[in-house]
């Protein structure tokens, strides 16, 4: 006789929006960020807000624009990292005609055309030195020059930044400027991840199901196994890896129903230390024997899989990179440093 077939997962309460459909959660961590949300939306104070990738900073700035009082006016997107050192100037201020070959016309830069409402500045921290300072100036003179222009420009513009790195961390190591994070950070606003979020994992695939079911077919659903493993894995990619997921789930499955065996095998590499945590303490002899080694087996396997880039294993076990190193030195880990891309180029 067959096994009886479980029956897909009962559907769960709805979903609680955050400033908008795409921000979705119930938890402590989600009720408190939107107080907070809330709380700065109509202040005119600079916010800095602070997330691993994939948390939905963007999402978050834009709650803020949205609850705010510039929300008729503007909303402009800027991914500092994805500019070019030299253009940086001419994105952010414009240019006048004859600024430099092939500067035929004038043009807006970003902070003119977000002018009345909010500039959002996305990955500060990978802005250069001389790119933080010319920011730093604007910021404290409230205006600018376009390239090529002679006369200083005046907008209301507020401005909202968004890092996935330690900010604190970087100013230590000498790659961020103190004084401008203290201009920025004057309401910080931390994302949390969702591996600290566990309870809105069901309605997050609930609702990327129903964001890219099919619609020739009926909507999709997830039995009750599948969504468990999902729970208990720790997303290091957070929303983003996991709509991703769900896409593909969605696009590759022919049933109604997703089932475990529908899931990608990777996701066992980041259900494994519950596995590990019995393995390390039935070999030890005592409770901090078994953290310790539980921690070692963490920390190595966060190094293995990063290339041993220390700032992104930290990142990936969710410290900073200064806990990792004092961990690494107190529990004997050796620091091995990162192969260069020509090395792996060379053995590949």
């Amino acid at each position: 006789m067959s096994e009886p077939q479980q029956a897909p997962h009962p559907p769960a309460a709805p979903a609680t929006s955050l400033g908008g459909p795409e921000l979705i959660g119930q938890s402590t961590a989600i009720r408190q960020l939107r107080e907070a949300i809330h709380h700065v939306a109509d202040s005119r104070s600079t916010v800095l807000i602070a997330g691993e990738d994939g948390t939905g900073t963007e999402l978050v700035a834009r709650a803020i624009h949205d609850l705010s009082m510039r929300r008729d006016g503007p909303f402009v997107s800027v991914h500092c990292a994805a500019i070019p050192e030299d253009l940086i100037a001419t994105e952010w201020f414009g240019q006048e005609p004859g600024a430099f070959t092939d500067a035929r016309t004038s043009r807006n830069g970003r902070f003119e055309l977000a002018d009345g409402g909010t500039l959002f500045l996305d990955e500060m921290a990978d802005l250069s030195f001389r790119s933080q300072s010319i920011l730093l100036r604007v910021l404290e003179e409230r205006e600018f020059t376009r390239v090529g222009g002679a006369c200083p420009v005046r907008v209301d513009v507020r401005l909202i930044g968004a890092t996935h790195v330690d900010v604190e961390d970087a100013i230590r190591e000498g790659r961020f400027r103190e004084d401008l994070f203290s201009r920025l950070n004057v309401v910080p606003l931390p994302v949390p991840p969702l591996r600290e979020r566990s309870e809105d994992i069901p309605l997050l695939v609930r609702h990327f199901l129903a964001r890219h079911g099919n619609i020739t077919s009926p909507e999709k659903s997830i039995d009750a196994d599948a969504l468990d493993r999902l729970v208990q894995y720790d997303w290091p990619g957070n929303v983003r890896e996991m709509e991703n997921l769900v896409k593909h789930l969605v696009t590759l499955s022919d049933r109604p129903v997703i089932h475990a065996a529908d899931l990608p095998a990777n996701l066992d590499i980041r259900t494994r230390p519950r596995a590990l945590a019995q393995s390390v303490w039935m070999g030890s002899s005592s409770l901090t024997e078994a953290v310790d080694a539980f921690e070692r087996g963490l920390i190595t396997e966060a190094l293995q899989r990063t290339a041993h880039v220390q700032t992104r294993a930290a990142r990936l076990l969710g410290i900073t990179r200064r806990i990792l190193k004092y961990k690494m030195d107190t529990l004997g880990i050796p620091v091995a440093r990162p192969r260069s891309r020509s090395r792996r180029l060379k053995a590949a």
